[in-house]
């Protein structure tokens, strides 16, 4: 693919979330309450539990608040009650862009959601309005040494991985979201832990902008991520490597 490669907007955008790690703890927080109430406190038998615990392990959560979580879904302590939503718009140049959330209260959630894209030149729209342009899948990152890019495929398609494309910045392995807990937990039995492991929604066609549009782009999606309610923030949007990285040493 032409310009920004796809490996190194996903690396640039953790490290961007990273400087944000107390709001990043509370999300997963939240991701576990969910999915302990939609699926039981065993992560051997519920898959969504499973992978926030991934997630919470690749942030370095204490366990402490991993117990947190899982009593107060449990109905130990705070009676938390989360509402999954995921909103759909346009951001500056036309990328596509998908907010998921977990939210208390529906109202405050999606007026603080328009808002952010109305500030930023961007346009809430319907559900399903962009999200044809993604695909849904279990997403696991390695780094370029971990194997060779024929020995990576190998080991994904053995670990029941649907695709495996490398890179001179990493390998990129995608699964079926059904199958990600288990393909995640193979591939690290055999290669290790990856840098990144997560269901994400995968563009599956970019939309090219400017510097100048990729630079409001990015203030929007900084305070989309910094909003308590919403957990992932997903766009289709490609630029430079040059136009990048002057934009993040700004």
């Amino acid at each position: 693919m032409a310009g920004h490669s796809q490996f190194k907007n996903i690396m640039h955008r953790k490290g961007r979330q990273d400087a944000k790690r107390a709001k990043v703890f509370t999300k997963i927080g939240r991701e576990i309450i969910v999915a302990v109430k939609g699926g039981g406190s065993d992560p051997g038998a519920n898959p969504r539990l499973r992978a926030a615990m991934l997630w919470a392990r690749e942030e370095n959560m204490p366990n402490d608040r991993i117990k947190r979580a899982i009593d107060s879904a449990m109905g130990v302590g705070a009676d938390d009650n989360y509402e999954e939503i995921r909103y759909e718009g346009y951001g500056p140049g036309g990328v596509a862009i998908v907010v998921e959330a977990l939210t208390n209260n529906r109202n405050r959630t999606a007026g603080d959601v328009r808002a952010t894209f109305s500030k930023y030149g961007g346009n809430l729209g319907e559900t399903n309005s962009v999200s044809f342009m993604f695909d849904h899948v279990g997403q696991i990152l390695y780094p370029a040494k971990t194997a060779s890019a024929d020995a990576m495929f190998e080991a994904a398609v053995e670990c029941g991985a649907d695709n495996c494309e490398s890179t001179d910045d990493g390998h990129e392995i995608t699964c079926q979201p059904d199958d990600f807990a288990a393909v995640r937990d193979a591939l690290e039995e055999k290669l290790g832990a990856p840098e990144k492991s997560a269901l994400v929604w995968k563009p599956n066609v970019m939309a090219e902008v400017s510097e100048e549009q990729a630079k409001t782009l990015l203030k929007l999606l900084d305070v989309l991520e910094d909003n308590d309610d919403v957990q992932n923030v997903t766009t289709n949007f490609e630029v430079s490597d040059e136009i990048m990285e002057r934009l993040l040493a700004s």
